[in-house]
C-alpha cells in the first residue's frame, strides 16, 4: 500500500518531464535548470527502450537541426564518478541528429532520476511520440515488469494507455525471432503481429505477408480458418449432444459473437466460452457486470 502515493507522484512528475519541457514545468526538486553543454557531453542510455533509428526520419530532423537548432532540450541525469559528462534520458534522437549537424552544444536539463524512472521517462516519451515500433515498446513493458514488479494496471495507468493494449502489446514478444526482426525492421505492422499470434505457423505466414502485401484482415480470416479447422472435432461432437443443448450454445453464442460449449449431467454441468483477444474477455465481462 505504501507503493501507491510514490507512484501516484511519480506519475504528475513524468506528465511535467515529457510535457512542455520548460524549465518551470519541472519540479524544482528534481531538476537542476537548463543549459548548454558540448555534444561531447553527452553519453546513449544503454536501457534506451528505442533501438531501432531509421536514416531517413533522421536526415529530416538533421536539416531540421541545422536551420533551427534543438528546440526541446534533451533530458539527461549525471553519470556517477564521471564529472560533467550525462546520461541520456529522452532525446536520443536529437542528439544524433546534433551530432550529424556538426553542433557543438545542445540544451539539455539535467535531472535527478534513477534507473526504474529513467526507463519510465525513456518509455512514455517515446510512446507519446509514437517513436517506438510495436516490438521495442513490448520489450520496454516486459523490462518494467520484470525489473520492477509493475503489474500491467500500473503501466496502464503511467503510460495512458488501456490495459488491454498493453497486454496485447506485450503478447508481440512471443512471436518466434524471425517474425520479431521484420517488426522491428517496420515490414510488419502491430497489427500483423497481433493476428500473427492466432496462426499456426507464424513464421510462413509473415513470409506470405510480406511477399503478397496482405492486410491485417487477409491474416485475420487465415486465422479464423485454422480456428476452424482446429474447432472441427468440436464441432462433430457437438452434433451428438441433443438439440436443447444445441439451440443454447447456439443463442448464447449469437449474443456473445463467440463460440460456447455447454456439457451437462446428472451433477451438474460446465459452461465454456472460448475467447482470442482481451478486448473479447472484456466485453464478456462487461456484459456479465450489465
Amino acid at each position: 500500500m505504501a507503493e501507491e502515493p510514490t507512484r501516484s507522484r511519480l506519475g504528475r512528475g513524468l506528465a511535467a518531464l515529457i510535457g512542455d519541457v520548460g524549465e518551470a514545468a519541472i519540479p524544482a526538486e528534481r531538476s537542476r535548470g537548463q543549459r548548454r553543454v558540448p555534444t561531447e557531453f553527452l553519453r546513449p542510455n544503454p536501457r534506451n527502450p528505442r533501438r531501432t533509428f531509421i536514416e531517413a526520419d533522421l536526415d529530416d530532423l538533421v536539416n531540421s537541426v541545422r536551420e533551427k537548432g534543438i528546440i526541446q532540450p534533451i533530458l539527461v541525469r549525471n553519470i556517477p564518478g564521471m564529472e560533467d559528462v550525462f546520461e541520456i534520458i529522452a532525446g536520443e534522437r536529437r542528439w544524433r541528429a546534433a551530432q550529424r549537424a556538426s553542433l557543438h552544444e545542445v540544451p539539455i536539463i539535467i535531472v535527478e532520476a534513477g534507473d526504474k524512472e529513467a526507463l519510465e521517462i525513456a518509455i512514455i516519451e517515446n510512446v507519446q511520440r509514437s517513436d517506438l515500433n510495436a516490438l521495442e515498446e513490448a520489450l520496454g513493458y516486459e523490462q518494467l515488469i520484470a525489473e520492477y514488479g509493475y503489474s500491467q494496471n500500473d503501466l496502464s495507468k503511467i503510460i495512458g494507455k488501456s490495459r488491454s493494449h498493453i497486454a496485447n502489446t506485450i503478447r508481440l514478444a512471443r512471436l518466434p525471432d524471425s517474425v520479431k526482426a521484420l517488426l522491428a525492421s517496420g515490414e510488419l505492422t502491430a497489427g500483423h503481429g497481433r493476428a500473427l499470434l492466432s496462426v499456426k505457423d507464424p513464421e510462413a505466414l509473415a513470409r506470405r505477408i510480406i511477399e503478397r502485401g496482405m492486410t491485417v484482415r487477409d491474416v485475420e480470416r487465415i486465422a479464423n480458418e485454422d480456428d476452424k479447422a482446429e474447432k472441427a472435432p468440436q464441432v462433430a461432437k457437438r452434433r451428438e449432444k441433443d438439440p436443447d443443448t444445441r439451440a443454447l450454445e447456439k443463442a448464447i453464442e449469437d449474443v456473445l459473437g463467440l463460440s460456447v460449449s455447454i456439457t451437462h449431467g446428472s451433477r451438474g454441468g460446465e459452461l465454456k466460452i472460448k475467447y482470442r483477444t482481451l478486448e473479447q474477455l472484456d466485453a464478456v465481462c462487461r456484459r456479465l457486470r450489465d
